[in-house]
């Protein structure tokens, strides 16, 4: 008896599905919170087959044009025959990036003060308390996430783009630094201080008070930091 045959149409083959390749503003994001996190470290070479291994939907292509552009944000330093690297900051970098930092963020504690947000307010005073609840606790990395969600949500209480953009690219290197400093008690001590009082300030509309207590904070930060033996040339 003859076999039957099977006359059904063979299933067509499905091609494998590629992934879209990421957008160098993605690997921007992702070395930029690499850095900011000290995974990466000043004078690390970013080598470009290494990320590209870490993320392999990233062409050559968007790799070299993400370092190009965090070169030209001041975070990377690219040099002939060597690649690209982490940009080392000297102690003068160091104080020039806080001087900056006292005048936009203590612009932003004043917009912020002087602003109808009433939510915002109430969510600066919640993260207020949970500072002031761990502040004699030995979680010194919550206290700096907390120090950073802080400072951000008054930069966002702004209302002004230009101060968050500058004034993330002034965090991110330094990000390393801070943390470093919240495992000093009298250093945690003191910021929350400033804390308090800025919060006070800010919630209470006392918008000149907020500015000026926020430059004095910045620059108690600078004088931690300048007393510290750091990893910076």
């Amino acid at each position: 008896m003859p076999a039957k045959t099977d006359n059904r149409p063979a299933a067509k083959s499905r091609a494998p599905i590629r992934a879209e390749p990421v957008a160098a503003s993605e690997v921007m994001d992702w070395i930029r919170e690499r850095i900011r996190r000290g995974s990466f470290v000043p004078g690390q070479r970013l080598v470009e087959a290494d990320i590209m291994r870490e993320l392999p939907t990233a062409t050559r292509s968007r790799v070299r044009e993400a370092l190009q552009r965090l070169a030209s944000e001041g975070l990377v330093t690219i040099e002939e025959f060597r690649g690209a690297s982490v940009k080392r900051f000297t102690h003068d970098d160091l104080r020039q990036m806080y001087r900056a930092r006292m005048a936009l963020e203590g612009m932003a504690a004043a917009d912020f003060a002087a602003a109808d947000k009433p939510d915002l307010k109430r969510r600066l005073q919640k993260i207020q308390a949970e500072l002031n609840g761990i502040e004699n606790s030995v979680d010194h990395e919550r206290f700096a996430r907390l120090n950073d969600e802080w400072h951000r949500l008054i930069i966002e209480g702004s209302g002004n783009e230009f101060i968050r953009m500058f004034l993330e690219r002034l965090r991110i290197p330094i990000y390393r630094l801070l943390i470093t400093t919240f495992y000093s008690a009298r250093r945690v001590d003191n910021a929350n201080a400033g804390h308090r009082k800025i919060t006070e300030a800010i919630v209470n509309g006392r918008a000149k008070d907020a500015e000026r207590l926020m430059r004095e904070h910045i620059a108690e930060g600078l004088e931690t930091l300048s007393a510290m033996d750091l990893d910076i040339k």
